[in-house]
């Protein structure tokens, strides 16, 4: 693997919630370094998901300006993994293989065609391998 990672949609919605300090501060730290280290990707799948919680369910949602802006300068330089047809069949393989819900395979199968080594999520187990990807939890370790 050439060391590049995936962020599930949690990183993002953490980035924005400040009555989580440190996870925020976690979670900035990560996406800083996928833009800034070019290394990070996420798919179709974390931008819609983002954008429906951004948009209505933020204390102060996303104005559709700031939407736009975040859109440009974070999400679309990370965006790496789009659907078709063998993206669909490989996340319904890794669903069967794993026992994953139908939305986690569909990071799963992301991260894994976009040649990550690493998915961030604290929706699976850390530290599990599925394939040739290992799980971490950025947030394991942190309170608050």
């Amino acid at each position: 693997m050439n060391g590049r990672f995936f962020l599930d949609t949690n990183i993002f919605v953490y980035s924005f919630v400040t009555r989580a300090a440190v996870k925020a501060r976690r979670a900035t730290d990560l996406i800083r370094l996928a833009v800034t280290g070019r290394k990070g990707i996420v798919s179709f799948q974390v931008v819609q998901e983002f954008f429906n919680v951004a948009l209505r369910r933020f204390v102060r949602p996303m104005t559709v300006a700031e939407g736009q802006q975040y859109l440009a300068s974070v999400l679309r330089p990370l965006l790496a993994v789009q659907s078709s047809p063998a993206f669909y069949s490989e996340a319904l393989r890794l669903s069967d293989r794993y026992r994953l819900s139908w939305y986690d395979s569909l990071i799963v199968a992301g991260a894994i065609e976009g040649g990550c080594s690493t998915l961030y999520t604290e929706d699976l187990q850390h530290g599990f391998e599925i394939d040739s990807l290992r799980i971490e939890n950025p947030f394991r370790l942190v309170t608050g």
